[in-house]
């Protein structure tokens, strides 16, 4: 019996089993800090507005934080960047929603002019087209869904994080009327990412047009 039990192999041990916690934990923290914030006299005259541009930003942040995964893994070869992707999108639109949800409750009883809204400001309807395209990444996020849908299927709903991410970067820079540095910054970071995307796109389709050579 002795042998048999040490021919069994040894239990695989989770990397870094503290990350994931901890950038759950992390993530938490924008909006644990909003919220105190908001419960006394640190946001200003113009709190709805204060609490909407906070949560967009946090959404952006890990919307680009996300799409940094890739380009992280590949250029430095950190791993773990991967093992976090889907607890960073899913946190983009956890902070989205919340950000759509604030513009929401503050329309009341105006409910029924949301629509025009979307449809008159154009720094609305990217972003609320942005929101959409999250839903779908947020509802596929789970293992089963690459089974159930296969993985190329699953893998091409993904892809919709970088058109998502884009506009949520319009959405920023059309929503600020002053300063847009801050933006710009975000937006600049943005481009690199997904320039990095196209050229490794590229790369990959010249290779496959060689090969056929």
């Amino acid at each position: 019996m002795a042998a048999v039990a040490s021919r069994r192999p040894a239990p695989r041990s989770i990397p870094d089993p503290w990350l994931k916690p901890g950038i759950f934990i992390g993530a938490l923290f924008p909006l644990a800090w909003l919220i105190i914030r908001a419960a006394g006299s640190g946001l200003g005259s113009d709190r709805i507005r204060e609490i909407e541009n906070e949560l967009g930003l946090s959404a952006l942040i890990f919307l680009i934080a996300a799409t940094a995964c890739s380009p992280v893994k590949r250029l430095w070869g950190w791993t773990w960047s991967m093992r976090v992707r889907r607890e960073l999108g899913l946190f983009a639109f956890f902070y989205a929603l919340i950000h759509f949800g604030i513009y929401f409750v503050d329309q009341f009883p105006n409910w029924g002019a949301i629509p025009d809204d979307i449809v008159k400001r154009p720094f609305i309807t990217v972003g609320f087209t942005a929101l959409l395209l999250l839903v779908p990444l947020a509802v596929t996020s789970t293992k089963g869904s690459v089974k159930r849908l296969g993985y190329l299927r699953w893998q091409q709903i993904h892809w919709l994080v970088y058109p998502a991410a884009a506009l949520a970067a319009v959405h920023f820079i059309w929503r600020v009327k002053r300063d847009v540095s801050q933006p710009l910054a975000y937006a600049a970071i943005l481009g690199v990412l997904l320039a990095i995307r196209v050229v490794w796109w590229l790369q990959k389709r010249y290779a496959e047009g060689q090969a056929l050579k």
